[in-house]
């Protein structure tokens, strides 16, 4: 599919001549392929290199045009992956003409102040660019929510679904990242070619900042990474803990049920009436229920005192008055 734009008036219009200032190629087929490689001279390497969202970026200069092959965020689903991917970004800069070429419809222009007004085709790039960096940002806000709200969820959890999704925000990460920095290594060099290439002084400060502003983007996703890995052996262990005490007190349960069911294993129903003969059986098998809820009772109490160290060497000691009477 192919989108054309005007810039009229400092912004970007839909259009329908094919000599439009903006091209955008979602997704190119065979026929639009073709288009690209006659009318704009990109070879085949170059177009599957844009499309290949595993391509490392990088930036052409040449006489007559720039090149650059940039990773952009795709668009978050939301789903319970919590995965975040990228994906490639082709820009191709003629002298009066910009050719944007992606796999999947993207917004060249935000709402974004920093976003020059649209009068050239490389105002459009730059626009671009900016609108890729704070889009990362963006994602790197949502990552953070997602992790607090994860951590939560797994301080009272037993399931590994939480610290798969924990796993995939980590990978997501690194691929943050490695995407932003390489990105950065294409800014520098834009950076320091682009006056060589005809920008503006306008142009070439407005590459500064966005130079900054994906350095200040790296550090952040860096710390977020780092925080994120850090705690991935603790949150595993929470985990361990809290299925550890669920047994734990399955166990304790478990216990007190352990003389209930011997008692009733020995004296059975027959054995029971046999032993009680010439006794009212309400009163006998109403004896029976109050004893077992006695001993049962007295053993969740013993247990209750031992976890929780109710009977520890030195308790006494911490009496208080009784001890200081006696050492009177």
């Amino acid at each position: 599919m192919i989108k054309l734009f005007d810039l009229t008036d400092g912004a970007m219009n839909p259009a329908g001549s094919p000599d439009a200032p903006v091209h955008l190629f979602v997704n190119p087929d065979a026929p639009e392929r073709d288009l690209l490689r006659t009318r704009f001279g990109l070879d085949e390497h170059t177009l599957s290199s844009v499309l290949d969202p595993d391509e490392v970026p990088r930036i052409e200069l040449a006489a007559d045009h720039v090149l650059l092959i940039w990773k952009r965020p795709t668009s978050y689903s939301g789903k319970d992956t919590f995965y975040f991917d990228v994906a490639s970004i082709g820009m191709l800069l003629l002298e009066q003409r910009l050719v944007v070429i992606v796999t999947d419809n993207l917004p060249l222009t935000s709402g974004a102040r920093q976003t020059p007004t649209l009068h050239r085709p490389v105002d459009v790039m730059l626009g671009l660019l900016l609108n890729t960096i704070q889009h990362y940002l963006e994602h790197l806000k949502v990552i953070k929510m997602i992790a607090r709200d994860l951590q939560q969820k797994i301080n009272t959890s037993m399931e590994n679904k939480h610290l798969i999704q924990m796993f995939n925000l980590s990978e997501s990460l690194i691929y943050y990242l490695n995407a932003i920095n390489s990105n950065g290594v294409v800014l520098t060099r834009l950076r320091t070619h682009a006056e060589k290439a005809g920008f503006s002084a306008a142009d070439l400060a407005f590459l500064d900042d966005l130079v900054i502003e994906n350095n200040q983007c790296y550090k952040q996703a860096e710390i977020y990474s780092t925080v994120l890995s850090g705690l991935m052996d603790a949150r595993g262990s929470l985990v361990n803990n809290n299925m550890n005490q669920m047994l734990k007190n399955l166990t304790l349960i478990n216990v007190v049920f352990l003389p209930l069911n011997l008692l009733a294993g020995i004296g059975g129903m027959s054995e029971f009436s046999m032993m009680t003969t010439g006794i009212d059986w309400r009163i006998a098998y109403l004896s029976f229920v109050v004893a077992m809820v006695v001993i049962g009772v007295i053993t969740a109490t013993i247990l209750h005192r031992v976890q929780f160290g109710g009977g520890r060497p030195g308790a006494a000691s911490r009496g208080g008055p009784r001890s200081a009477g006696r050492g009177k």
